[in-house]
């Protein structure tokens, strides 16, 4: 962990996961004029960099260390984050991947979900009782999630496949998915994202918790599994054009987005905001409080099992 000066103690902070890249890298640098900022992430050496962006901005920020995917290095980070006696005013769930060739991770869980929900779950649940009243947590999560929803079918997914969270640790989906590598876990577990922010806003009311759909943005890291010049393309092509598109966006657009919603004095909870900031619904299933109690009891049960 990065040291952090005692000048720092009376500033809001804010907590950023997956800040070394895409969003979540320029959501880090737009909230550091806001406070400082506490960044989480896998790589040290691409944290530090941040941090001296943010320092060499005049700004302040500390490290954290953490692989989302091992559900240890959460718990260890969560800890390290509460030492720094922060007065954290939010936090942000924006790291995530999609991989294209599934692995597993030590406990032979699903990397995708473990990364995308379990481990943004197991952070918010550990730093909750410990945020003050007020504090707002945004979950990134994404319109795939939606069968319905007309550009994520055009880009080939079927929606969310949750059968449970058993299930979906071990990669098994319900039938009817996508034929995209990757689709039906990156859908899931962002189904899981938004199911699990309308749940914890009811069970949670001192706290406000809110989602953002960024837009499909080619500017990000999430497809790092693609070869180099559908990267390049997407990046150095389609990124600049992203805001003008409907549906789309890239990483400036995104971090208005969710610095507005960060740094919002209302009492707004458990909303959903597209990447142009209005509030959307998400799919017919995620809006059932009887699915989004189950897989927030679900995904519990299963990092239960996991001992501390």
């Amino acid at each position: 962990m990065a040291p952090i000066d005692g000048g720092q103690s009376g500033r809001k902070a804010y907590i950023v996961t997956g800040p070394t890249a895409g969003i979540g890298r320029q959501t880090a640098l737009d909230l550091a004029r806001h406070g400082t900022i506490v960044l989480v992430g896998r790589d040290p050496g691409r944290l530090d960099s941040v941090r001296q962006t943010i320092e060499g901005g005049g700004g302040r920020a500390a490290s954290v260390v953490c692989d989302l995917s091992d559900l240890a290095s959460v718990r260890r980070a969560a800890a390290l984050i509460i030492e720094l006696g922060l007065p954290v005013a939010g936090l942000v769930n924006n790291a995530g991947i999609m991989q294209l060739r599934p692995t597993t991770n030590a406990l032979g869980w699903d990397m995708t979900f473990a990364t995308d929900h379990l481990g943004s779950f197991a952070l918010t649940e550990a730093l909750a009782p410990h945020l003050p009243d007020g504090a707002q947590v945004v979950f990134i999560c994404s319109g795939v999630e939606d069968p319905e929803r007309r550009f994520a079918v055009m880009a080939g997914f079927r929606g969310g496949r949750y059968i449970s969270a058993e299930a979906s640790a071990r990669g098994e989906w319900a039938p009817g998915g996508s034929k995209l590598p990757g689709a039906d876990a990156y859908a899931t577990a962002k189904q899981c994202n938004l199911a699990t922010v309308l749940a914890f806003a009811r069970e949670m009311p001192r706290l406000r918790f809110n989602a953002v759909e960024p837009g499909f943005s080619p500017g990000t890291d999430l497809g790092r599994d693609s070869n180099v010049v559908f990267r390049l393309v997407m990046k150095h092509v389609l990124s600049p054009m992203a805001p003008h598109i409907r549906y789309m966006g890239n990483p400036k657009s995104a971090a208005r987005v969710i610095v507005g919603v960060l740094t919002d004095d209302s009492d707004a909870t458990g909303v959903y905001y597209d990447e142009r900031g209005r509030p959307m619904s998400g799919s017919a299933l995620v809006r059932e409080p009887e699915f989004q109690d189950r897989v927030v009891a679900e995904t519990r049960a299963l990092l239960a099992q996991v001992p501390a």
